[in-house]
C-alpha cells in the first residue's frame, strides 16, 4: 500500500520535464507537460520528496462534472466518485434528514463508482503506474480512491490541499513566471492581421503567447465565437500558468497588443502591466485589406446579417442610434463591406490608437511592420522579418 502526500507546488515540480523547441497551439496546451517553473517554486521542493519518475503517468480529478468543468489541472482526466445528480442526492440527505444517512448513501454511491472507474480505466495498467490524484481539498473524495488504489499496488500521489491549493499556487506563481520574460508586442489596428502574424510567427518556431487563443475570443464587441463559449475566468488563468511555463525566459515571446478583457475574462494584472512597458512592433495593412481580412474572419456575421445587426446594438451607446440604424440598414441591402469600413474608420480605428497612445509607453518607438496584403506569405515574411530583426538586436545587446 502506498498514498504520498504531495504539494502542489511538488506536484509541478513532477509535472515538468524536457524543454521544448517550438511553441504549442492552445490544444497542445491543454495537454501537453510544459518545462518553465518559478525559481520560488524550485525552492519549494523538499529533500524527503519521494524519488521522482519526471512526470506522472496520470492526472486525475475526482470531483464532479461540472466543478471539472469550470477549471482543473491541464491534462488532467475527470472520474468523479461522486456525479453532479448524485452529489445533489447526497447534499439533500445531508441537510434533510440526518449528516450519517447522507455518508451511508455517499459511501455507497462512491464505491460503486470507484469500482466503475477502475473496471473502465485500470485493469491494463502496469504496477508502475503512479497517478496524481485531488479533488476540492484533498479529503474524502480523493482519500476514498486512492485508498482503493494503493491496496492494489500502485504508487499512488494525493494532491495535499486538492484543487483549491491547487488554484492558489497557480495564482501566486504568475507573477513570478512573467517577471523573467521578455515580451514583444504586436500591435497595430483592428483587421491589419496581428492574429494571422501570431500564427505565421509560431509556424516558424517563435514562442507565442496567444491570448485570444486561449480566451476563445477575438477581444472585440463582435469576437465572439459562435457556438464555442469562453472558458471560465479560473481556467483561463490556469490556461495562461500553464503557457507561461512553457516559455524560456532568454527567448523573446511575441504577443498581441491586449486590453484588459478578452471578451468577458481578466489578463492577470502582473502580465498586463508587463506588456504595456514592453517594446512593440506596429503592423500596417491598407484598408481595403483590412476590410476583406475581416469579411474572412467574421464570415459567420457576413453570412448572417440578422446576427451581425444584433451584435451592433452594443454600439448604440457609442456611436449613437442613428449612425446604428443607417449600418443595419446597410446591412440588410447587402452593403456590409461599407459598414465594415465605417466601423473601422468611425468605431475601431480612434478607440484603438487612443487606448494604445495612452497605455503602451513605447509604441513611439515601435519598428514598422509593413503587410503587401493580407494572405499568407505577406504574413511568413514578416514574422521572417521580425524573428531576423529581434535576433539581431538580442545578438548587438549580448554579444
Amino acid at each position: 500500500m502506498s498514498v504520498h502526500l504531495i504539494t502542489p507546488q511538488e506536484a509541478f515540480l513532477k509535472d515538468a520535464p524536457a524543454p521544448k523547441t517550438r511553441s504549442r497551439s492552445a490544444s497542445e496546451q491543454e495537454t501537453g507537460e510544459p518545462k518553465q517553473l518559478s525559481k520560488a517554486l524550485s525552492k519549494a521542493l523538499s529533500s524527503d520528496q519521494p524519488p521522482s519518475r519526471g512526470h506522472f503517468d496520470a492526472i486525475i480529478d475526482v470531483r464532479s462534472e461540472d466543478e471539472f468543468a469550470l477549471d482543473h489541472w491541464p491534462g488532467a482526466v475527470n472520474w468523479p466518485v461522486l456525479n453532479n445528480a448524485e452529489r445533489v442526492i447526497v447534499g439533500t440527505l445531508y441537510k434533510q434528514v440526518s449528516a450519517f444517512e447522507a455518508q451511508k448513501k455517499g459511501a455507497a454511491l462512491v464505491a460503486a463508482n470507484i469500482a466503475r472507474h477502475i473496471e473502465a480505466h485500470v485493469m491494463d495498467l502496469p504496477k508502475s503506474w503512479q497517478p496524481l490524484l485531488y479533488c476540492w481539498r484533498g479529503g474524502k473524495r480523493s482519500g476514498s480512491i486512492s485508498g482503493v488504489l494503493s491496496q492494489i499496488g500502485f504508487r499512488v500521489h494525493l494532491l495535499e490541499g486538492g484543487y483549491k491549493a491547487f488554484r492558489q499556487a497557480v495564482v501566486e506563481d504568475i507573477p513570478k513566471l512573467i517577471e523573467p520574460l521578455r515580451f514583444e508586442v504586436i500591435a497595430g489596428p483592428t483587421g491589419c492581421g496581428k492574429t494571422r502574424l501570431l500564427s505565421s510567427l509560431k509556424s516558424q518556431g517563435a514562442q507565442v503567447l496567444d491570448l485570444e487563443d486561449l480566451a476563445n475570443h477575438r477581444s472585440s464587441v463582435l469576437g465572439f465565437i459562435p457556438g464555442s463559449p469562453q472558458p471560465s475566468q479560473k481556467h483561463f488563468d490556469t490556461l495562461v500558468w500553464q503557457t507561461l511555463r512553457g516559455f524560456d525566459p532568454s527567448r523573446v515571446i511575441f504577443v498581441e497588443s491586449e486590453s484588459k478583457k478578452v471578451g468577458n475574462l481578466s489578463v492577470p494584472v502582473e502580465l498586463i502591466e508587463k506588456m504595456r512597458s514592453s517594446s512593440c512592433s506596429l503592423v500596417e495593412l491598407s484598408m481595403p485589406e483590412r476590410v476583406a481580412l475581416l469579411m474572412e474572419d467574421y464570415a459567420f456575421l457576413v453570412q448572417d446579417p440578422e446576427l451581425f445587426i444584433h451584435k451592433l446594438q452594443a454600439l448604440v451607446n457609442l456611436r449613437g442610434r442613428a449612425v446604428i440604424d443607417a449600418w443595419c440598414q446597410d446591412t440588410r441591402q447587402g452593403r456590409i463591406e461599407d459598414v465594415v469600413q465605417e466601423l473601422l474608420t468611425l468605431h475601431y480605428d480612434p478607440t484603438y490608437l487612443s487606448s494604445m497612445k495612452r497605455n503602451f509607453t513605447r509604441l513611439d518607438q515601435a519598428r514598422r511592420v509593413n503587410l503587401l496584403h493580407r494572405h499568407s506569405s505577406s504574413m511568413q515574411e514578416a514574422a521572417r522579418f521580425l524573428i531576423e530583426e529581434l535576433s539581431a538586436n538580442e545578438s548587438t545587446q549580448h554579444p
